[in-house]
């Protein structure tokens, strides 16, 4: 007889199954995401720039080059270890599109963090910044807004959007029917802080807390609907829901913090306020450094 894929689409038939929690994945995962994509930026800083030309990739590019490549591999992985049938058809276009969301970012990405070195302020706008608005011919600037919207929309939605489908896809095959099996190890009470912290940066980094706060709201409605079912989360359940949890603690913290900050409300008009990192560093640390210099 033929065996049904593993990721093939879901049937009534399936079976809830016990799932131990994958350290070696959450750890990878968490390790990567703080040194591929946190680090990427720092690299790029630190390291003396004769290493690096401006018109060559910069370190922070080759961190960029491997995270589109191991990310998806490990989401992959993930989806593989999930005790429930899912999507295949899903799965696969999501990784697509993150790859290419991803591929995209790192070009627009690399341009923007590279212009730092000539005095590019992210907390201004584009044609705020005083090396763009002096650009001659005018349409040049339209150029250089265009780079934008590939980096900070374009980019980050085909990049974002299909990260937490397929996290939250995941999560609708953590639950069990044991009731012993809903409690997190001791490592994974470890990783869930840096795991959190993670999130912070990504949502407010990469501006993108209606999808967060979306997919948090739907794995919270499907908390409730499968508990009335009798399931609950399995440890790797708990760990993602949990890390989601901190994460919009630290957002809210963040926010309040920066609440009366008048140059970053300047760049983020509107209801939601949620300045990102970068934006402050070049605001107010990148100033410190250099007055100590």
């Amino acid at each position: 007889p033929r065996v049904p894929s593993r990721h093939g689409a879901a049937k009534a038939e399936d079976t809830f199954k016990t799932s131990p929690f994958h350290l070696d994945l959450w750890f990878y995962f968490t390790l990567q995401n703080w040194v591929l994509d946190f680090g990427r930026p720092i690299a790029m800083i630190i390291l003396p720039l004769e290493w690096f030309p401006l018109n060559k990739p910069s370190a922070g590019d080759y961190f960029h080059m491997a995270y589109n490549v191991i990310t998806p591999f490990l989401l992959l992985k993930l989806i593989e270890r999930s005790p429930k049938t899912l999507p295949r058809s899903m799965v696969y276009v999501s990784i697509i599109t993150f790859v290419m969301g991803a591929s995209i970012h790192l070009v627009g990405d690399s341009v923007n963090h590279r212009l730092i070195f000539s005095g590019y302020q992210h907390h201004l706008s584009v044609r705020e910044n005083p090396i763009i608005r002096n650009l001659k011919p005018e349409t040049l600037i339209d150029s250089f807004e265009l780079l934008y919207y590939y980096d900070e929309y374009l980019g980050h939605s085909m990049w974002y959007i299909p990260f937490f489908l397929i996290l939250f896809i995941y999560f609708t095959g953590c639950f069990t029917p044991v009731a012993e099996q809903s409690r997190m190890p001791v490592a994974a009470l470890l990783l869930v802080g840096p795991s959190s912290l993670y999130y912070w940066y990504l949502v407010t980094e990469g501006q993108i807390f209606i999808l967060y706060i979306f997919t948090f709201f739907a794995m919270m409605a499907l908390v409730m609907h499968q508990k009335r079912k009798g399931l609950v989360l399995d440890s790797n359940g708990l760990f993602l829901f949990y890390s989601f949890i901190i994460t919009l603690l630290l957002i809210a913290a963040w926010v309040a913090w920066l609440w009366n900050d008048k140059i970053l409300r300047k760049k983020y008009p509107g209801v939601i306020y949620i300045p990102e990192p970068w934006a402050f560093y070049t605001l107010h640390m990148s100033n410190l450094h250099a007055a100590k210099e």
